[in-house]
């Protein structure tokens, strides 16, 4: 009796659990490039795909308004209740911040009462268009993770167009149109994310779901993009891995929920009439309280930390790579060409790190050739002595096929001068012969060789992978 009383509240446990979690908390994070490991040949690194974390993006971008001048409040004027055209005893006047709605409070921390909001000039000048372009400028390519939500304290718009930028704002492209009638306002058939699908998914559309006119309830519009992911990870997203394949595998769709900036453009506000109230044109206005953009840095898989430093983002790069987005390997390793990690196979991905250059390795090594720079030896410290470097022992280097790279094999990284290749690790080398590929002749060692003896072209074998100590920190601020 007891255990049929346990597999009940067990069951029941499971099915709340279900209903209450309709996301899965844990997407396969990726969120550690590399960790150490024990094998035959000692302890090493094995590298991972890895990203930040999923954040609020609004704390570190930039806002345009254009015109600059459409802020209500200078000169002072007042303005009506959508509701009601004659309670107009609301006022805003950018010299009194109490009176003030400037564009930062479509972004502070909102849950006090009453709310903050940027608020537009009224539409004292109807019939000329009201139209305002709100642009969020990151300055930095950012993947999109979660929907976009603006909240609006006036009615919500009659018109707008989401749109988006993927080089900086140079040129743009429509991410959703919103409209009471989309038919009338963009010559489209009205649509939802609910009829898209996996084919069609990245179809540009038209909804009226979001531009009914002023109710107390209906203040918020979306953009979904968690509605977008469940045509491939399943209502729920719990089938993560066909997400991440679609990803890794389709640019478009990657491209689709990347952005660099966002432009929200107000073409006109309710009126939640079919004629505008020319007699009450203090009614008419835009008004937002809150944006949520939420997302992460885009590293392409080789990083897990994005720092805010002088008002701009950048990557903290793994994996021998560099840049905003580590989008190219570092100097010295550029042994082959860079790639973007791979998110598959699940959980870990593929962490195509960059590795040595062959000319790094491929003379008589000097200490300037294994050690180009202190920054490759992701050495934070510049007065910390050189850190001792098990010559010996590989790092191990996830690539597509292979869970570490090799330092020599019977194909292409050949020993050098009748070495022999142990465990596509190291090179066991003639007693002639010192080095990783066996391409130095011992008799260098001992003070010199005679003319020709032991010289060959330099090696084309693969360059020597180094165990390397973790980095000890940053100077920077760390954001995520």
């Amino acid at each position: 009796m007891y255990l049929s009383r346990f597999l009940s509240i067990h069951a029941l446990w499971v099915t709340v659990s279900s209903v209450m979690q309709p996301y899965p908390l844990v997407w396969g994070h990726y969120d550690v490039c590399k960790t150490q490991i024990y094998t035959e040949e000692g302890k090493v690194w094995d590298y991972m795909a890895c990203q930040p974390e999923s954040t609020d993006m609004t704390k570190y971008l930039k806002v345009k308004l254009d015109p600059p001048d459409i802020t209500c409040g200078d000169p002072p004027e007042s303005f009506c209740a959508m509701g009601n055209p004659y309670m107009c005893n609301n006022e805003c006047d950018a010299s009194t911040p109490e009176l003030a709605h400037p564009p930062e409070l479509m972004f502070d921390f909102e849950g006090r009462h009453p709310s903050t909001f940027w608020q537009s000039a009224t539409w004292k000048e109807y019939p000329k268009p009201l139209q305002v372009n709100i642009t969020l400028s990151w300055s930095k390519t950012i993947e999109l993770t979660d929907n976009i939500v603006i909240t609006f304290e006036s009615g919500r718009p009659d018109q707008m167009i989401l749109e988006k930028s993927l080089d900086y704002g140079r040129t743009w492209q429509p991410y959703q149109y919103y409209a009471t009638d989309c038919l009338d306002a963009f010559h489209m058939d009205p649509k939802s994310v609910k009829d898209l699908s996996q084919h069609t998914v990245l179809e540009i559309i038209c909804t009226e779901e979001y531009s009914t006119g002023y109710t107390t309830n209906s203040k918020i519009i979306h953009f979904e993009i968690k509605d977008r992911f469940a045509f491939f990870a399943g209502p729920r997203l719990r089938n993560m891995a066909s997400l991440y394949g679609q990803l890794d595998t389709t640019k478009k769709l990657r491209d689709f929920f990347t952005v660099t900036d966002l432009r929200i453009r107000l073409l006109r506000p309710a009126v939640g009439e079919i004629f505008v109230d020319e007699l009450h044109l203090a009614r008419y206005f835009y008004a937002i309280s809150d944006i949520k953009v939420r997302g992460r840095c885009k590293c392409n898989l080789h990083a897990t930390v994005c720092v805010y430093d002088n008002s701009k983002l950048s990557c903290e790069c793994e994996h021998n790579t560099t840049g905003p987005d580590c989008g190219k390997c570092k100097k010295n390793y550029q042994g082959r060409p860079w790639s973007p990690g791979s998110y598959l196979p699940i959980p870990k991905g593929t962490a195509n790190t960059c590795i040595p250059s062959i000319s790094s390795i491929g003379n008589p090594p000097k200490f300037n050739r294994i050690w180009p720079n202190i920054s490759s030896l992701e050495v934070s410290n510049p007065k910390q002595v050189a850190p001792k470097l098990a010559l010996p022992t590989v790092s191990s280097v996830q690539v597509a096929n292979h869970k570490r790279a090799n330092v020599c094999d019977n194909e292409l990284l050949h020993c050098q001068n009748g070495g022999t290749c142990h465990n596509n690790a190291r090179c066991l080398c003639p007693a002639a012969y010192t080095g990783i590929l066996c391409e130095k002749p011992r008799c260098q060692e001992a003070g010199g060789c005679a003319s020709g003896a032991g010289q060959r072209a330099p090696p084309r074998g693969c360059p020597a992978l180094l165990l390397l100590p973790a980095p000890l920190g940053t100077a920077r601020p760390r954001l995520f």
